[in-house]
């Protein structure tokens, strides 16, 4: 693992409830564990339907950033649902959850997003980028995504809109240290 200075109170190491690896105790990973049990245990989805922590990484006017998903939901082979949790308002969260459902594969959009903050949550049509439902509740069971695949649209973003998608997530993600400049991280390349 990276030494790399955080801002977070970090408690030590947890095991990931869905992979069973090891990953840093904080109060944002508590938060990510709870959304995972809940998809789980009480939407009914197998841990085999979920990947965890997926990455895109952009490079736009000299700003590297990694843009975290944290979980991503497949039924019958394809993305589902995408969730992102981040601490605090989730309408400034909705954004970057669309622009990264758009372009995390490139043969298909994932059509739904969810934003949560670990008590509240937003589900987010990907094409329209409209809410449609709020509140953990929102967040939908595996038999209500399944009734809904056939009428999901999973076209690709077109072309010509995938790098502005990708800027808009690269602006939306950049981390700013205290110090007022992008935080260093280890073997990341500058543009």
């Amino acid at each position: 693992m990276a030494d790399i200075p955080s801002h977070h109170m970090i408690y030590g190491t947890l095991s990931d409830f869905v992979t069973g690896e090891p990953v840093v105790d904080t109060d944002d990973e508590r938060y990510r564990q709870k959304l995972a049990r809940l998809l789980v245990e009480e939407r009914g989805f197998a841990r085999e339907e979920l990947t965890m922590r997926s990455t895109i990484e952009t490079l736009f006017a000299r700003q590297f950033v990694v843009s975290k998903i944290d979980i991503v939901v497949s039924l019958a082979g394809r993305k589902v649902l995408l969730l992102r949790y981040g601490p605090g308002s989730l309408v400034t969260r909705e954004r970057a959850a669309i622009a990264a459902a758009r372009v995390l594969d490139k043969t298909a959009r994932i059509p739904l997003a969810v934003v949560s903050n670990g008590e509240d949550a937003e589900l987010l049509d990907v094409g329209s980028g409209k809410v449609l439902a709020q509140g953990l509740e929102a967040i939908p069971s595996r038999d209500e995504l399944t009734a809904l695949l056939p009428k999901l649209d999973f076209t690709p973003v077109a072309a010509a809109r995938r790098e502005p998608e990708l800027r808009i997530l690269n602006a939306f993600d950049v981390e700013v240290c205290c110090a007022g400049g992008p935080c260093a991280l280890p073997g990341a390349q500058e543009g």
